[in-house]
């Protein structure tokens, strides 16, 4: 019977930890799109290139994982092929609700991470 138990345990909270897993890459994802809207518009309207205006990207990707519950985060912003990025790195924990009775921990921890970069072609 305690080997069920654990398959079951085992089962279900796996799969509760590739949910977490998700939801991390989701909150990641939209952190980052959301922070790559926020180009410095002053310069882009002077005719410079559009690019991301890091103080209010950081603001934005905070208050966005925020109002998500997301409190462990970090924003980097790095430059690829000459373009400056928006890189957002989520951590998330999940209660084991099974597998902690067998001794396995009650939580684990997951993170996800998405990269964005502000759209710089007009119509």
């Amino acid at each position: 019977m305690i080997g069920v138990l654990a398959i079951i345990g085992l089962a279900f909270d796996g799969a509760g930890q590739l949910r977490s897993a998700q939801r991390a890459d989701n909150l990641a994802a939209e952190a980052a799109r959301t922070g790559g809207q926020s180009i410095d518009r002053a310069r882009a309207i002077e005719g410079g290139p559009k690019e991301i205006d890091e103080a209010a990207a950081r603001a934005t990707v905070g208050s966005y994982l925020a109002a998500a519950g997301v409190t462990n985060h970090s924003v980097e912003f790095p430059v690829v092929d000459g373009e400056k990025h928006i890189r957002v790195h989520v951590t998330v924990t999940y209660d084991r609700y099974m597998l902690g009775l067998f001794g396995f921990g009650n939580t684990v921890t997951v993170s996800g991470e998405a990269t964005a970069r502000a759209l710089t072609e007009g119509p």
